[in-house]
């Protein structure tokens, strides 16, 4: 054996000594990151575990009351290319330095969103929701449709083609409507287009859009005459033109104005339900007049135009006047707008009657179409027909009228109290009565006679005095109704401004679409009634009827089922929210499909927050991460999850 020259033994204490300390400082090092508490090392931290473990603040508030011709083959293999989380990120970074990505429009991780702020009442410990609970065990999948649907933009309960396929008529837009799958439901996860990137924030966002974001070229080519929409480099632009509006929408607007002042829009005139329209540009322009309105088109040849609507930032729903009520109460919208929306009214009168139904008494229904205005024979064969129609109605016509384009548009008046419909000569159609079948909308077919409560009803108070006014006509309405409302609007008054603005790791700044999942009394949405967004109220199929409430309050809302897939594309929401219905939720369906269809409905790189019991969110948050979602859980009682770029297989 060698024997150590005295150079070598002089060198062994050195080396002694620096792997001493190499040693040392790795200790003290890893001791800094996971035993200091300060908002630093937390930061640090966070960007190495997934799920963040910070010390919990005891409660401050106690909870109160391509469709048709792509192929699903092609789609798959251009989707194969979609961006990672790092390259979104990056695109993110050089649409910041371009001034297109707002500002502050996207927030970092949850834990470190805020630093001290964020984390101080921050919950993940045994006592608020298992912070140490591993993700679920789940093997996730993507959605794959079949020939004729985009795998981008599946929707399951539009897009089950072999219902759709099986069906003995498709006369009455029987292929529009919803005919969901049965069990086993889809819990698969939709893909993400190649090239999406964060929404162009809002006011930008209702003049154009990213055209990767929603890659349907169709509308552009259909309408290129008509103004709807254009593309301009990686943009799609919308010049708020429309079949009808020769002059822009805010002209006609307007025009609707000077020919009927008593409209009084944002003031006498809140909610507005606009059929077949388009791009919705006309219920982003009253947006300007503080009008909200509930725009809604089916799903058909006209490519993703409720997509474009709520890419936009506008509030945009898919559905059709079929054979089935549309998804909303009795006597629910101030205005009713038409303007070339394609529907028959006058073909056998139901889709004018379903109008009726959900028009409030001495509410307006502006009609604007070829038949208003044109003499062509066919033309006018429509007309008579409708004035045949809205007098069996007791329909007044306020005003009919030309704009210099000469685009016609006629308004009508619904009757404020029963008198005329006794008083007509024939009793055709007939007022509804018990025997004419169940009231409630869901999936119910479209009524033949006329419903009517005007006896009970009344005009709202002007705006905003409406939006805390009590109208407690609802089907359950008790003694206790006063308190639920009084309890339900002072809770969420005082949790939003005092809690999810100030401890939730949200960027407000950047959420304009907001679905409440379980609105209640709507108590949710009007306290955020100042922010630059928009809320879709949802009223749960077997909670408390509590819809017409909120449509008195100058709020919008509709009807759901959530054990079945909402009518919306994917990633058409920044924010979902869920107030203490998990719990009966699951009882009839399963977790995972509940936590899909979320997904599906959630943009990238966005939140979705859970009020709940703690064994409600300790069942919710291990499938949330076996998505990726980051996690985080706030005063003991508030689950608030970012959802990921992550999709299986990337």
């Amino acid at each position: 054996m060698a024997v150590p020259t005295s150079d070598q033994r002089k060198r062994r204490p050195f080396l002694l000594s620096l792997s001493l300390f190499l040693l040392v400082s790795a200790l003290l090092a890893l001791a800094f990151l996971f035993l200091d508490p300060s908002a630093q090392s937390l930061s640090v931290l966070s960007s190495r575990l997934t799920a963040p473990t910070t010390t919990l603040a005891p409660p401050a508030v106690v909870a109160g009351g391509a469709e048709a011709g792509e192929s699903a083959d092609a789609t798959e293999k251009a989707e194969e290319t979609a961006s990672r989380p790092d390259d979104t990120a990056a695109a993110v970074n050089a649409d910041a330095a371009a001034g297109e990505g707002g500002g502050s429009s996207e927030s970092p991780r949850l834990d470190a969103d805020k630093g001290a702020a964020a984390t101080e009442g921050v919950a993940d410990d045994d006592g608020g929701g298992g912070g140490d609970e591993p993700a679920a065990k789940v093997r996730w999948e993507t959605c794959r449709p079949g020939r004729g649907v985009s795998a981008a933009d599946y929707i399951p309960c539009l897009d089950n083609m072999r219902a759709i396929k099986a069906l003995r008529s498709r006369r009455h837009m029987e292929h529009r409507e919803r005919h969901c799958p049965v069990a086993p439901r889809p819990r698969c996860l939709v893909r993400v287009p190649s090239g999406y990137r964060p929404p162009v924030p809002w006011p930008r966002s209702r003049d154009m859009i990213w055209y990767n974001n929603v890659p349907h070229p169709k509308l552009v080519e259909y309408k290129k005459d008509q103004n709807w929409v254009t593309k301009s480099g990686d943009y799609l632009v919308f010049p708020g033109g429309g079949t009808q509006f020769k002059t822009g929408v805010t002209r006609y607007i307007q025009f609707i104005e000077q020919i009927m002042p008593t409209i009084q829009w944002g003031t006498h005139t809140k909610t507005v339900l606009d059929v077949g329209c388009g791009v919705a540009s006309f219920g982003g322009y009253l947006l300007d007049r503080n009008v909200i309105t509930m725009s809604f088109a089916p799903k058909d040849e006209h490519e993703a135009q409720i997509q474009f609507a709520l890419e936009r930032g506008i509030p945009a729903f898919l559905a059709v006047i079929g054979t089935q009520k549309l998804p909303f109460p009795d006597e629910a919208f101030d205005v009713v707008h038409c303007a070339r929306c394609r529907v028959h009214w006058y073909a056998n009168g139901k889709p004018l009657l379903e109008l009726n139904r959900v028009l409030r008494p001495g509410g307006y229904y502006i009609w604007s179409a070829t038949p208003v205005y044109r003499q062509e024979k066919r033309d006018q064969d429509d007309w008579n027909a409708m004035v045949k129609l809205t007098k069996s109605i007791c329909w007044r016509t306020v005003v009919k009228s030309e704009d210099s384009n000469g685009i016609g548009v006629v308004v009508y008046q619904k009757p404020a109290s029963n008198s005329c419909y006794l008083e007509r000569r024939t009793n055709e159609p007939p007022m509804c009565s018990k025997k004419d079948g169940p009231r409630f909308p869901w999936y119910a077919p479209l009524d033949t006679c006329i419903s009517s409560s005007i006896e009970k009803s009344s005009w709202p108070l002007p705006w905003p005095e409406r939006l805390n006014a009590r109208y407690l006509n609802v089907p359950d309405d008790s003694s206790s109704t006063d308190e639920k409302f009084d309890v339900d609007t002072k809770y969420w008054k005082h949790a939003i401004s005092e809690i999810y603005y100030n401890d939730f790791p949200v960027n407000w700044s950047s959420t304009r679409n907001v679905m409440d999942m379980n609105a209640g009394y709507g108590g949710f949405a009007a306290a955020l009634v100042d922010k630059p967004l928009w809320v879709m109220n949802v009223v749960p199929v077997g909670q408390p009827d509590t819809l017409p409430v909120i449509f008195n309050r100058g709020l919008i809302g509709v009807y759901h089922d959530w054990c079945e897939s909402f009518n919306t594309y994917p990633r058409t929401y920044d924010l979902l929210h869920m107030s203490y219905l998990l719990g009966s939720l699951t009882n009839r369906c399963d977790i995972m499909e509940v936590a899909a269809e979320i997904d599906r409905i959630l943009r990238p790189d966005r939140w979705f927050v859970l009020r709940d019991t703690t064994e409600m969110i300790k069942k919710m948050r291990p499938v949330l991460k076996s998505l990726h979602y980051e996690t985080v859980v706030v005063k003991q009682q508030f689950l608030v999850a970012k959802k990921d770029f992550w999709r299986p297989g990337k």
